[in-house]
């Protein structure tokens, strides 16, 4: 009788581990969407800049960013720190997922400013979150024409390779600067403007 109810158990343990794990990610990946999120309190020397951008004016000062790979929602392969389109150029990196209202509303200034900026040496990609239909996600890049690549990461696992204390994406839509050497330059955790978007970009262009 014992041996049946530890049977029982069993499945309902597993279920509460899954449970845990995925309410855990959910809470690091989602902050809210649109929400602006909490802001790091690592260790990192960042100023709060303008419009709520956080910026790492120090470039001594600034945290590698992590391998960020895997299949893109048109099917290929993609290493954001191997491949030679991204080789020595500034990297933009927005989070987002097409359930998500501000990622629309923000989606026409990043794909202005990525064509506007793809010969001053930077590169966009994207990280297609929590989209566990990757067809949405795909009609949303044909909506809006997104010149740029998404890596496909519906449960999260992508964003879970940032540095704690670093200016690591918290909320979608999200997005990370990341200058020539790889490091993570600076951070919104909100829909940027195109101005917002330049602002930020100029200095890191302007970088020897």
């Amino acid at each position: 009788m014992s041996a049946r109810r530890a049977l029982r158990r069993h499945p309902s343990r597993r279920r509460t581990t899954l449970l845990a794990a995925g309410s855990a990610l959910a809470a690091l990946v989602l902050t809210a969407c649109g929400s602006g999120g909490p802001k790091s309190g690592g260790q990192t020397q960042f100023v709060q800049g303008s419009g709520g951008v956080e910026l790492v004016k120090d470039k001594d000062s600034r945290q590698d960013a992590p391998e960020l790979s895997g299949k893109t929602l048109d099917g290929k392969d993609l290493d954001v720190s191997k491949d030679p389109e991204f080789k020595g150029k500034i990297v933009v990196l927005n989070v987002w997922g097409s359930w998500c209202s501000p990622c629309r509303a923000e989606a026409k200034n990043l794909v202005k400013v990525a064509n506007d900026y793809k010969d001053k040496g930077v590169q966009f990609v994207g990280i297609d979150t929590r989209d566990s239909d990757p067809a949405n996600a795909i009609a949303f890049e044909k909506e809006f024409q997104v010149p740029y690549p998404s890596l496909q990461d519906s449960s999260g696992k992508l964003l879970l390779r940032f540095p704690k204390g670093s200016l690591n994406p918290q909320a979608i839509p999200s997005t990370i600067f990341i200058d020539r050497n790889g490091r993570i330059a600076a951070r919104a955790l909100k829909a940027l403007g195109e101005d917002e978007l330049r602002e930020t970009l100029d200095p890191l262009v302007a970088e020897k």
